[in-house]
C-alpha cells in the first residue's frame, strides 16, 4: 500500500505497526487513518535530546505519519504540482457556490496529488447520482464549503470540468453545518451536526 501525497478523513494510510500516529492522525483497527484533510507528511522521529549524534544508536523507531493544515503553495511547495484532470480520474474538490441545476466546485487534488492551481467543475444535477435523477436537488446534495470526492466524467468546455458523484463511494466526505459545526455522516443522504443533533441533508459519499 502507497502512502497517498493527500488524505481525507477515515482514509486508511498504513498498518499501526509500521507507522507512529503524529498529529492530525488516529489509529482504528490496527490501522493509521487521516483525521482531518490535508497533505500527508512522513518524518523520522527526532532522537532524544542531549544524545550526540555520533553516539546515537541506528534509528529503529517508526516513521511518524502527520496531516498538514497547509495547503499553502509556499508552505507545502514539495506535494503540489500543476497535474491536469483527466477522464475517469478521481478529485477532490470544493463547493463554491450552487444554483437549482448544479453545483460549482473548485478541484483541489486529482488522484493523490495536489494541485497548484484549483482547476473549476460543475456537478450537473443529473450527475449527482444515478436512480431517480428527476428528484435530485442540488440544495439537497451539497452546500458551499463542502469537500466532495468525485470522479471526471468530461473535460466539458474552456471553463469547467464535468463531475459526478453517481456512486456510493462519491459524494460529500466533509462538510460544516449551519452552526458552523463539522459534521459525521449518519446515512447517505444526511450529516448530524454533533454539538446541536441537527441533520442536514447531503449527497453523502461511502466511508471508507
Amino acid at each position: 500500500m502507497s502512502l497517498p501525497s493527500f488524505a481525507i478523513p477515515g482514509q486508511l494510510l498504513g498498518p499501526a505497526s509500521k507507522y507512529t500516529a503524529g498529529p492530525g492522525t488516529h489509529i482504528q483497527n490496527s490501522q493509521l487513518c487521516a483525521s482531518i484533510l490535508g497533505p500527508v507528511v512522513e518524518a523520522l522521529p527526532s532522537p532524544p535530546k542531549g544524545l550526540k549524534a555520533s553516539s546515537a544508536k541506528p534509528v529503529t523507531a517508526k516513521p511518524v505519519l502527520s496531516i498538514s493544515r497547509s495547503v499553502n503553495p509556499s508552505a507545502e511547495s514539495s506535494t503540489l504540482t500543476n497535474v491536469l484532470p483527466e477522464v475517469d480520474a478521481a478529485v477532490l474538490a470544493r463547493v463554491t457556490r450552487i444554483a437549482p441545476r448544479q453545483a460549482t466546485v473548485a478541484i483541489l487534488v486529482v488522484a493523490d496529488t495536489v494541485c497548484a492551481d484549483d482547476f473549476q467543475g460543475v456537478i450537473r444535477a443529473q450527475d449527482v447520482r444515478a436512480t431517480e435523477k428527476d428528484k435530485v436537488k442540488i440544495i439537497s446534495s451539497f452546500r458551499p464549503g463542502d469537500i466532495v470526492r468525485a470522479q471526471v466524467i468530461s473535460l466539458g468546455d474552456q471553463s469547467n470540468y464535468y463531475l459526478s458523484t453517481a456512486s456510493n463511494h462519491l459524494g460529500v466526505v466533509m462538510a460544516t453545518s449551519e452552526a458552523g459545526n463539522a459534521m459525521y455522516p449518519i446515512s447517505w443522504k444526511e450529516f448530524k451536526d454533533p454539538a446541536t443533533g441537527v441533520t442536514e441533508p447531503r449527497k453523502v459519499a461511502k466511508p471508507f
